[in-house]
């Protein structure tokens, strides 16, 4: 027959154990209760942050800028307005336009090879489909089919 000792010291070691298995769980449980906190505190600054900017008056919020078209990196070209506006793409091909080179007018095979890139029929077709663009907006002129030069070449 087992001691009365011997069973008392029996269950104190199980209750130790599932004394020692609950504290691990307890930390486990508390690291994720610190993380799901940090991730509720972000949401509201989110959503603080996103009330304020709604509640501006109309007039607080930026007006796109004069000329663009929507959804188009080519902005209508008004007086006064630089070929900094446009993507750089672009500013390079006007760049090259405005160029000694470019006076006269250039074909696209002319204007990808001032530019740098191989001649080959689908960069040519991409030069052409963008020199169309800035004739489209004002940057450029087709002073012939397939023959662009820029707007206003500048004094050198």
């Amino acid at each position: 027959m087992p001691s009365a000792l011997g069973l008392l010291e029996a269950r104190e070691k199980k209750v130790r154990e599932e004394i020692a298995r609950l504290r691990e769980e307890a930390e486990r449980v508390q690291a994720a209760l610190g993380e799901a906190e940090r991730v509720l505190e972000r949401l509201v600054d989110a959503r603080v942050t996103v009330a304020e900017v709604l509640a501006q008056p109309p007039s607080a919020v930026a007006e796109p800028q004069q000329g663009s078209v929507a959804g188009s990196p080519v902005p209508h070209g008004t007086d006064g307005m630089a070929a900094s506006v446009l993507a750089p793409d672009y500013q390079r091909i006007v760049s090259v336009l405005e160029s000694e080179a470019g006076r006269e007018g250039m074909r696209c095979q002319q204007l990808a090879v001032a530019l740098g890139l191989k001649a080959i029929p689908a960069k040519v077709e991409g030069l052409r489909s963008k020199a169309k663009r800035l004739v489209e907006r004002g940057w450029a002129l087709q002073v012939r089919p397939g023959v662009f030069t820029a707007l206003a070449v500048p004094a050198v």
